[in-house]
């Protein structure tokens, strides 16, 4: 089948769903995942394409598959599970070093957070984060394992969510041949939510290498849409990002993002 006829077939799958008004719960739904700690089971399959790489223009395609799953821990409290494992395709991106494709290291973080909202509506939680090498390729991760603290913070106030979340990662163990681990993450959010389960939102995934004394700084500005196909809600997202400062060698200019999110509410 070609890809023509494939992206034909979607097409046609998905507009009705896209298009049919959208419901309250929707809505609501749409909301709850703007929330990085939302107290709701969320399936995300992220798909993120960056060229610039090295002297060549090496290119590298993404994915990120990042399940969110909260846990009661009795009256007052959740534990939300994030992990980010990446599968990655990338050519040329130190040089002539040509393709590789497998896992990247695994980035695993546990908030513990409050049922009820703080002060002012505050959101928020904490806990600890680890790095897996899990990454099957010595150009796809560092080969270090790592921990540190993580933390989100963020309030929801009409159709408006914004916050930030952080972590600190240091390596403790690992192949000795590979540089340390010792690097901070930082991500403010901005989101608009509309009725009808529009999403509009702006970030930063912005981190600091203190062992090179490098920034990564990309942009992103993505729009998402939150449909219920045969029960099950499901929120398409897509955009463009800039990569306001990068490594040496590291990606440059313009870079898209295309996410699939599954959503499992509880009943």
């Amino acid at each position: 089948m070609s890809r023509n006829l494939l992206m034909s077939v979607a097409v046609a799958t998905l507009a009705p769903a896209l298009l049919q008004p959208a419901s309250a719960q929707d809505a609501d739904l749409a909301k709850q995942l703007s929330n990085p700690i939302a107290t709701l089971i969320s399936v995300p399959f992220q798909f993120n394409y960056d060229t610039g790489f090295g002297p060549d223009d090496g290119s590298r395609v993404l994915m990120n598959f990042q399940p969110v799953v909260p846990i009661s821990i009795g009256d007052d409290w959740n534990m939300i599970s994030r992990t980010i494992l990446p599968v990655t395709w990338q050519e040329d991106i130190a040089g002539e070093t040509g393709t590789q494709f497998g896992l990247g290291d695994t980035v695993q973080s546990l908030f513990f957070s409050p049922k009820q909202p703080g002060p002012g509506g505050l959101i928020w939680g904490a806990g600890p984060v680890f790095l897996l090498p899990t990454a099957t390729d010595d150009l796809l991760g560092g080969a270090q394992w790592g921990a540190g603290p993580t933390g989100v913070a963020l309030r929801q106030s009409g159709p408006w969510t914004y916050g930030i979340l952080a972590n600190q990662i240091w390596s403790f163990a690992g192949d000795a041949s590979r540089n340390d681990v010792n690097s901070t993450f930082l991500q403010p959010f901005i989101s608009y939510t509309t009725p009808d389960a529009w999403t509009f939102a702006l970030n930063t995934e912005s981190t600091y290498d203190w062992t090179g004394d490098t920034w990564s700084v990309p942009i992103n500005a993505m729009v998402s849409k939150l449909v219920t196909v045969n029960k099950q809600p499901i929120s398409f997202t897509a955009g463009l990002r800039y990569w306001a400062e990068s490594p040496e060698n590291g990606p440059e200019g313009f870079g898209a993002r295309f996410a699939i999110t599954f959503l499992f509410p509880k009943k």
